[in-house]
Order: C-alpha cells, then sequence, then structure tokens
C-alpha cells in the first residue's frame, strides 16, 4: 500500500489501550479495528508484542491478527521491543513493524531492561530479520522530548540515536512525545536535525496531548514537509511506565484540523467520533477528543 505523503496512523488499538483499566476481549479489539478501517483509517498500529504480564491490555496479539479481515490497502502494525517480539511479530502476519529504542537510559531501564545504546544495538540486530523478512519497518525514539525520570532529554542526543539508528536502514523513522511534554520549538529542532542525518527516510511524528501542545506539535511537523501522524480515536492513551501520562492526540480532532488545512484524509470524522463514544462506552472512560462536542464545520 501506498504510505507517502502525510497521512494518519491510527494507534487507539494499541497505544490507546494499553494504559486503560479495562482489559477488553480480543473480539472488542478486533471491531474496534474494523470501525476504524470502516471509518477510513488505512496504516493502524493494531497490537503489542510485549509481556501480557506487564501489559495485560495487549495479550492475545496473534489472536488479534488472525481475525482481521485482510485487504490490500489497509496496513496493520505491530510494535516490538526485541528479537522475541518481533520473531512473534513476523509469526502473526503482521504488515509492519514498529521497533522501538529509547533516548534515555532510565527510561529504556524501566522499559527495556537496557540502557540507551543497547536499544540502539538491539534494533540494528533486528534489521537484519526485518531486510531479509522484506518488512516496513519503523523505528520510533521513545522519550525524544523529555523523560519522566531523568528530565530533559537534549535535542542533539536525539538526532544523534537517529543517525544511527537510520544506518541501519528503516523504512521510516518516528519522533515521539511520550509523555506530552513537547512545544513546537522542540518539533523543529528535532525535524531539521532529522533532514541532516537521515534526508531519504520517511518521518513519521507521534505527539501526546496531557499538556495541551500535541496539536501544536503536530502542524508544526507538517511544516516541515509530508510526514505520519500518530493519533487515537477519543484521544485515548498513555504509556504505563510513564507517570501520569495521558491522552494521545485525537484522530478525530486531528483529522478536522489536517482537512480544514486543505490536508486530505479520506477519513470520516463523523465514524471516528461515533466509533470514539463506542470505545469509551467499553472502557468506561470519557471521550477527550473535542470534535465530538463541537461538532464539524461549516
Amino acid at each position: 500500500m501506498d504510505r507517502t505523503g502525510t497521512h494518519i496512523v491510527e494507534v487507539g488499538p494499541r497505544d490507546g489501550l494499553q494504559n486503560e483499566a479495562t482489559v477488553l476481549s480480543v473480539a472488542t479489539r478486533v471491531d474496534f479495528i474494523n470501525r476504524a478501517v470502516a471509518a477510513g483509517l488505512r496504516r493502524i498500529e493494531a497490537v503489542s508484542f510485549v509481556n501480557p504480564a506487564r501489559v495485560p491490555q495487549m495479550a492475545g496479539a496473534e489472536d488479534v491478527m488472525a481475525a482481521l479481515p485482510r485487504r490490500d490497502d489497509v496496513s496493520y502494525i505491530g510494535l516490538v521491543l526485541n528479537e522475541r517480539g518481533l520473531d512473534r511479530a513476523l509469526a502473526a502476519g503482521v504488515d509492519e513493524v514498529n521497533v522501538v529504542v529509547v533516548c534515555s537510559d532510565e527510561f529504556s531501564m524501566r522499559n527495556q531492561g537496557c540502557d540507551a545504546a543497547e536499544s540502539v544495538a538491539r534494533w540494528e540486530r533486528m534489521a537484519t530479520h526485518t531486510r531479509a523478512a522484506g518488512i516496513f519497518t519503523t523505528v520510533t525514539l521513545a522519550v525524544s522530548f523529555g523523560c519522566p525520570f531523568s528530565g530533559e532529554v537534549p535535542t542533539d542526543r536525539v538526532v544523534d540515536i537517529a543517525a544511527r539508528v537510520a544506518a541501519a536502514g528503516p523504512d521510516e523513522i518516528a519522533i515521539a512525545d511520550t509523555i506530552g511534554v513537547g512545544v513546537p520549538r522542540q518539533v523543529r529542532a528535532i525535524a531539521t536535525g532529522l533532514t541532516r542525518v537521515a534526508p531519504h527516510t520517511s518521518t513519521r511524528w507521534h505527539f501526546h496531548n496531557t499538556r495541551n501542545t500535541g496539536y501544536a506539535n503536530a502542524l508544526t511537523a507538517l511544516e516541515h514537509g509530508d510526514c505520519a501522524l500518530d493519533s487515537s480515536i477519543g484521544g485515548f492513551g498513555g504509556c504505563p511506565f510513564a507517570p501520569a501520562a495521558t491522552g494521545n492526540i485525537a484522530t478525530e480532532d486531528l483529522t478536522y484540523q489536517l482537512e480544514r488545512s486543505e490536508v486530505a484524509t479520506g477519513i470520516d470524522g463523523v465514524a471516528v467520533t461515533d466509533t470514539a463514544r463506542w470505545i469509551g462506552e467499553r472502557l468506561g472512560s470519557p471521550v477527550t477528543a473535542l470534535l465530538g462536542r463541537a461538532g464539524g464545520f461549516p
């Protein structure tokens, strides 16, 4: 499928659910993904191949993948942290893998049991396998804007890690504001650095709206050229390893902003809003997106 041009990557079935207290059944998660597809989402982070004891919300990833209808114009992404997760993802038949590399040593130790340098080394080892499998691969640089444990993450460090990651040949590099502390100034600085160290690698951005900067950051990223933008239906999401981290930017609100900025998305905002309400009822959590309250315009 075509992954070029500015477009939205729906991460609700993965990042949107992993921090919720309610653990949904495989059938409900499959229904959620099918509703996202029906609303026009075409790249969907559907599952995460992590230890279910640590993230029970993501248990049954193989069962979710087995139940999803496959289409040539829809790509299902599986998130992985290590070689074991990659093996599971490839065996489950994902269309893409998203490998996580962490920019902060302390966050990396708590999240992956290794420091940032080993996180990069793990990716380099996995790159050999992703190339052999011929699968589209994203590397996400987590906590690129700040760490909940060690504080500021310098832009130079993020760009340096991006250069090392790019050397192993991913198809896409994603820059993640895992806990929602970033501001447009940082987006500009990192985007400029990526242009220098990874000019031929596609760019993806993952913003949280924890401090109400996520949408400004997304539009700032767009100023630097075509990119993929992560969002979550209803604005659900967070990081189970980052205290008080809440709220991905919402797919319906981001869709509205892009469409009003004359960026076609192919997404039905009304259908997304209805899906947000539906999944919110099953989670027992309120929808944080605003489009469902205010409605579209005109």
